[in-house]
């Protein structure tokens, strides 16, 4: 995801504000052993998915929305994520994601600009996803942490609430809701 023009008005505050909000923590994945509802991401993302997401900055304040387009294949146990970003301000992106199932609940993936390799894992229904992604901002390149939580819920409902962070400093929130 291209976030370059999010970040850059957004770090100067976010870095003067470290010291009083410290790191980012989530729930464990095992809190979602007993979920009404399996996820699996090869057989929920096989096909076609839309999106909906927002860019919030650490002070919750939106910076940006998109819509995403994916297409989603699989062949000997990689997933193949085609990702199309339609950006509110015009701005259009591309990612694909290859995403080796492991077994057991495990995934690990890359994409162009995802530096070594993305680890998650599923529980129930709660999936966590974690990897870095070397982001374009102005002139610079900013190699930034995701930690991403998705949680199925009805109605086919997928919820993906990630936590953005440089420097071990959250710089912001990606909200996205995919539905098939």
């Amino acid at each position: 995801m291209r976030l370059s023009r999010l970040f850059a008005p957004t770090f100067a505050v976010a870095t003067s504000a470290a010291v009083a909000t410290g790191c980012v923590s989530g729930p464990e994945l095992q809190e979602f052993d007993d979920a009404p509802r399996q996820l699996v991401l090869e057989d929920y993302f096989l096909g076609q998915t839309t999106a909906y997401g927002v860019f919030e900055d650490r002070f919750g304040k939106v910076r940006r929305s998109f819509k995403v387009d994916i297409t989603g294949t699989l062949e000997d146990g990689v997933l193949t994520l085609d990702e199309r970003f339609f950006y509110d301000d015009g701005e259009r992106d591309t990612r694909v994601w290859e995403i080796e199932v492991l077994g057991d609940g495990q995934y690990r993936g890359t994409a162009g600009d995802v530096p070594g390799y993305a680890q998650g894992s599923v529980v129930g229904n709660a999936f966590n996803w974690k990897y870095k992604v070397d982001l374009k901002v102005g002139d610079s390149t900013w190699n930034v942490g995701f930690d991403d939580w998705m949680y199925l819920l009805e109605d086919n409902v997928l919820l993906n609430r990630a936590y953005v962070t440089r420097f071990g400093v959250r710089i912001g929130e990606v909200t996205i809701a995919f539905q098939k």
